[in-house]
């Protein structure tokens, strides 16, 4: 599917997704993963970028984007989430591009008793 290909370019080749504590790894894994999701529609309502300090990214540019909201698959009930991703910056002599290195997916219900 040509959707799951575009999302698989935004990581970085060994890039890790932990959707609700179920880990994949690279990116066969990870276009397999997005061509089993249902169509579904995101509302982000917080969105929070930090850097990352050098000396925990063995001086690579990294940045932590934290984000949560709600999402609905294929009209099923909404759910509120939360998303974390670890952005870096892959250097080249023309330019530089942002690559996802590892991404942390959760639903964040609440019980309703």
């Amino acid at each position: 599917m040509a959707t799951s290909l575009a999302l698989t370019r935004l990581y970085l080749d060994k890039a890790t997704l932990i959707w609700n504590g179920n880990a994949v790894s690279g990116l066969d894994a990870l276009n397999n993963f997005f061509d089993t999701l249902p169509s579904s529609e995101f509302q982000v309502n917080m969105l929070d970028c930090q850097p990352v300090h050098e000396q925990a990214t063995q001086s690579q540019t990294t940045v932590l984007v934290v984000t949560s909201g709600t999402v609905k698959f294929d009209g099923n009930k909404q759910h509120f989430f939360n998303q974390n991703f670890l952005l870096t910056a892959q250097s080249t002599p023309n330019n530089t591009v942002w690559k996802i290195a590892s991404d942390c997916f959760r639903f964040q219900d609440w019980s309703s008793s």
